[in-house]
């Protein structure tokens, strides 16, 4: 599998991610989906340049142009909740590519103890397709997991690309492990370590509960 790790380049990506990590800026919980929106924009740029492409021909006022396009056989998926700021960031510029939405919910078996269930999957048919799985957090991969084994059930894409913006090396490892080689992880920065709780640390807390508002879990 191969790894773009954003923070090893310096871009307005890092500003961004900056900011969502900030305790004080985050408060905002606008700015902080608007700031996933731009990262799944950036990322979505990045990401077209590694795409096949065909010959664009315009008819413009004073002739014919000719431009390289990515092919468009996309399909973004997202897992929800988190995920939904950074897909419509994506989703702006790959803005004819078809939609897949993924539930994954924590399962607590105890107070630091989990399983990942899937709930609930609308897809349309995969075989052949480009897909961009998108995720805001990558901690111990196996949301990634378990949402690419439920779309094999719509078929074979010839390509993954995964999008997060922060992830665990724990959850790296697991992901490049259970993945396809014909897969690419797109990632705005990788931390060293998880809370017993498998909240990535630094990171920047709860993505959900920032961008939405905190869930009642009982």
């Amino acid at each position: 599998m191969k790894i773009y790790n954003f923070s090893e380049y310096s871009s307005l990506y890092n500003k961004f991610l900056s900011e969502l990590r900030d305790a004080q800026i985050q408060k905002d919980s606008m700015r902080f989906r608007k700031n996933l929106e731009r990262l799944g924009q950036i990322s979505a740029y990045e990401i077209s340049k590694s795409l096949d492409n065909y010959t664009l021909s315009t008819n413009t006022p004073l002739g014919i142009s000719t431009t390289k396009v990515p092919l468009e056989n996309i399909v973004l998926a997202t897992i929800l909740r988190a995920g939904l700021p950074l897909h419509n960031g994506l989703l702006n510029y790959f803005d004819s590519a078809e939609n897949c939405f993924i539930s994954a919910f924590r399962k607590h078996t105890s107070s630091n103890d989990f399983d990942v269930e899937i709930e609930y999957l609308a897809s349309p048919k995969l075989d052949g397709k480009v897909v961009l799985l998108s995720d805001t957090m990558l901690a111990s991969g196996q949301s990634m997991v378990l949402a690419y084994k439920a779309l094999l059930e719509k078929g074979n894409p010839s390509e993954i690309h995964l999008v997060s913006v922060i992830g665990s090396q724990q959850g790296i490892d697991f992901v490049t492990q259970n993945f396809p080689e014909n897969t690419t992880l797109w990632i705005g920065g990788i931390d060293p370590k998880m809370t017993t709780q498998s909240y990535i640390v630094p990171g920047l807390g709860d993505a959900g509960d920032l961008a939405f508002g905190e869930k009642d879990d009982e």
